[in-house]
């Protein structure tokens, strides 16, 4: 079994940052998102309100109409997962064949998805954002950026676990893009490593995101290879889940970077999770700060 997932992203908006608009047709959007499992993507995240910076909130009623044919076509195909902040949504999402909840609000916007998850023992990923998509690259400000989204997601994980979600099955994303600076991206990607102590598989997703044109000057479209650069790099510091608009590419630059670390990379974390495995004490080396 590799030691790593890959989540495709099917996004059917109109206005993703990325592809918006490209698979807002259904039928489209399901033979994408067979195309992501056929290239390697484990989990397959269908999303119907776009989360780019300045991006405004879409209604349940028209969320639902636009992902449940996608999950519905989709299932059995991949494990799906479902990316929203709502309750009425994931509900939908998870009758029609969803078992994983993305939720960069990280149950903030509706506590009443902890419920849901604990309730129907999904897994889920609860994810690191300053506010909200339309004010969150406004001026974003942090004591230090690795700390403080530290002490928000260790916050969430246990808000969660309160909630009655079991801890094995958290996942934690730092959130990179979602009101950060490219200086606090950065940040974030050179102590991945940081992270790793809160003992739970940390979700990044770089792919094709606005920091990564103004580092090479390349266009949405043109991001692949410096998307693949920090996928590497973020595995190599800790990270085991990726979500991705390029799965093939991702997991050929995967399988090269797994063949060439310790067996059993990236770490495993210490919890208190009966499923999680016993720490090694491999590390990774600390890039000054």
């Amino acid at each position: 079994m590799q030691p790593y997932e890959i989540m495709g992203v099917v996004n059917v908006t109109p206005d993703s940052f990325s592809d918006g608009g490209t698979f807002e047709d259904a039928a489209a959007a399901i033979a994408h998102g067979r195309r992501l499992a056929a290239e390697g993507a484990g989990i397959v995240d269908v999303g119907g309100e776009s989360t780019r910076p300045g991006a405004e909130p879409v209604p349940a009623p028209e969320e639902l109409r636009r992902v449940i044919p996608v999950v519905e076509g989709l299932a059995g195909v991949a494990r799906i997962s479902i990316d929203t902040t709502k309750l009425a949504v994931a509900e939908a999402a998870v009758a029609a064949g969803a078992s994983y909840v993305n939720d960069v609000s990280a149950f903030r916007l509706d506590p009443g998805l902890a419920g849901l998850v604990a309730d129907r023992g999904l897994d889920c990923c609860l994810m690191h954002m300053l506010g909200e998509p339309r004010t969150m690259q406004q001026n974003p400000r942090y004591d230090d950026v690795v700390d403080d989204v530290k002490a928000f997601l260790e916050q969430r994980m246990a808000a969660a676990v309160a909630a009655g979600v079991r801890e094995e099955r958290i996942q934690l994303d730092p959130g990179i893009g979602f009101g950060k600076t490219l200086e606090h991206n950065l940040e974030l990607l050179r102590r991945l490593d940081e992270l790793t102590e809160l003992g739970r598989p940390l979700v990044i997703g770089t792919s094709r995101k606005t920091f990564l044109g103004r580092l090479t000057g390349r266009d949405v479209t043109e991001r692949v290879n410096a998307t693949v650069a920090t996928t590497v790099i973020a595995y190599e510091r800790g990270a085991s889940v990726f979500r991705v608009h390029d799965v093939a590419a991702t997991a050929d630059a995967l399988a090269v970077a797994a063949a060439t670390l310790p067996r059993g990379w990236p770490r495993t974390r210490t919890t208190t999770s009966t499923t999680t495995t016993t720490a090694t004490t491999t590390t990774s080396p600390r890039a000054p700060r």
